[in-house]
């Protein structure tokens, strides 16, 4: 192999002229860019708020937790529900709960801080992908 490059055995490929380059967006004004704007923001972390009167129902089911190292996600979202108004959905992962870190947590530990709280500041994002996954995984 001496005397040739790693990379003799690939094709060499050309690439059309490229007449009008769209204008330089710095990164910091991508995000709501329409030349930039691939969707991918429904992707990023978000808060969300709930109050939840003595009695009341929290408006979602959660699945998953430790036993699938998955996490713990939304399945389920009540429509018309004050969970459904602030935004959750299901495929939602739960990243915290009033600061309380619920990447890895066990299932039935999260269903109690979700119980007992009657104020809920929830971290979450979307992730449809791990959520399918984590649906094969677990029965909760």
């Amino acid at each position: 192999m001496e005397g040739r490059l790693p990379y003799d055995d690939f094709p060499v490929v050309f690439l059309p002229p490229y007449e009008s380059p769209p204008a330089w967006v710095p990164p910091h004004e991508r995000v709501y860019h329409p030349d930039y704007n691939n969707e991918l923001t429904q992707f990023l972390p978000r808060t969300v708020v709930l109050k939840k009167p003595p009695g009341a129902q929290l408006g979602f089911n959660i699945r998953g937790g430790k036993a699938s190292q998955l996490g713990i996600f939304i399945s389920k979202v009540i429509p018309d529900s004050d969970a459904h108004r602030a935004g959750l959905q299901e495929g939602d992962q739960v990243l915290s709960v009033n600061d309380v870190d619920f990447q890895d947590i066990e299932h039935s530990k999260a269903v109690e801080i979700l119980k007992t709280a009657r104020e809920i500041t929830m971290r979450v994002r979307y992730f449809p992908y791990n959520y399918q996954r984590q649906k094969e995984r677990t029965v909760h």
